[in-house]
């Protein structure tokens, strides 16, 4: 095992305040394990020094690489570049504000090396520490994804997840332009086990994740795993298209047989808006997955790279390249 290595991705945005708590405590519990250790650090175009201190901690430890994108992509985008450029036999994925306790790591090592899993995920089992509003929408979304999509995407799952090499390769055959992890990670399949713990707050700083970023990422991962809005789309056609029929037929014999006129307009405006709000509804969902479509055609990387330092080989580009 000493001839293998793990890659430690670590997506990094405005995180100057908790860089060194997280490298410092990742050694403290990584210091005695029995394998090699590579950090791969992607700055996903921060705006405060969190590169600086990656520099800082790159001069002092070899064994830190980074990449700078040349502006901030996601952290969609950075997941895909650490794990193209990933060296390590093993590769897990853990944010640096110490909400994903690296003290899981060897546990996770264990059970991919010993246990035979190709893929070690972790879990939260409550929401501690969050807003009430976001986590009742967080439920919602985690019941409706899973009534509508085929691929399972377990509730409370982080994508502080620990793979083995073959994982790494089919993820990264998905180099689709919009990514949702959590669903990735959970179509590819393979031996997986899940490793459940409290949730921790952030060691320092704040949430870059508002409840809209939150609601966007939703529906990304709704469109992106799932048809199910589209046929929702058409059966509200339907639906809507029989009762204008019945209410033709029933204002067609009421008029005929008792002779009541056809008056009021107000109820009129009210049913027009309603199904008009409802078209417009269904509109937006076609240009959903419309748009969707037309990134994906466009071609486009899915990051840029302004610096990168992987393998002591000082790279500076403003294309996406892979790193051999």
């Amino acid at each position: 095992m000493k001839n293998e290595k793990l890659t430690l991705i670590v997506p990094v945005y405005n995180e100057q305040k908790t860089l060194d708590l997280f490298y410092n405590e990742t050694e403290r519990i990584l210091k005695d394990i029995d394998i090699m250790i590579e950090y791969l650090f992607i700055d996903d175009g921060s705006k405060d020094n969190s590169l600086k201190i990656i520099h800082k901690l790159a001069d002092t430890d070899k064994r830190i690489h980074y990449i700078s994108f040349s502006r901030n992509f996601g952290k969609e985008a950075a997941i895909y570049a650490g794990l193209k450029n990933a060296a390590g036999d093993y590769i897990t994925i853990l944010d640096a504000d110490l909400q994903d306790p690296p003290s899981l790591i060897p546990k996770m090592l264990h059970s991919v090396i010993e246990e035979g899993y190709d893929c070690v995920g972790t879990r939260r089992v409550n929401r501690k520490g969050e807003p009430p509003i976001r986590s009742f929408f967080a439920r919602i979304f985690y019941k409706l994804i899973n009534k509508i999509s085929k691929t399972e995407i377990v509730d409370g799952a982080r994508d502080f997840q620990l793979i083995n090499k073959k994982v790494a390769n089919a993820i990264l055959s998905m180099s689709e332009y919009n990514r949702f992890s959590k669903g990735i990670f959970g179509w590819v399949g393979f031996r997986k086990k899940w490793i459940e713990y409290e949730n921790i707050e952030r060691a320092a700083g704040e949430t870059k994740w508002s409840f809209w970023k939150l609601f966007l990422y939703a529906v990304d991962g709704i469109v992106a795993f799932s048809t199910m809005p589209l046929v929702l789309s058409s059966f509200l056609g339907i639906l809507f298209c029989m009762i204008a029929f019945i209410m033709i037929l029933l204002i067609i014999t009421k008029t005929l047989i008792f002779g009541d006129p056809t008056s009021g307009w107000p109820s009129l405006v009210c049913i027009i808006m309603f199904v008009s709000g409802v078209q417009l509804f269904c509109i937006g969902i076609l240009g959903q997955y419309l748009s969707k479509t037309y990134l994906e055609t466009k071609k486009r990387p899915i990051y840029l790279v302004e610096e990168a330092k992987l393998e002591d080989k000082e790279l500076s580009k403003d294309v996406e390249k892979d790193v051999k």
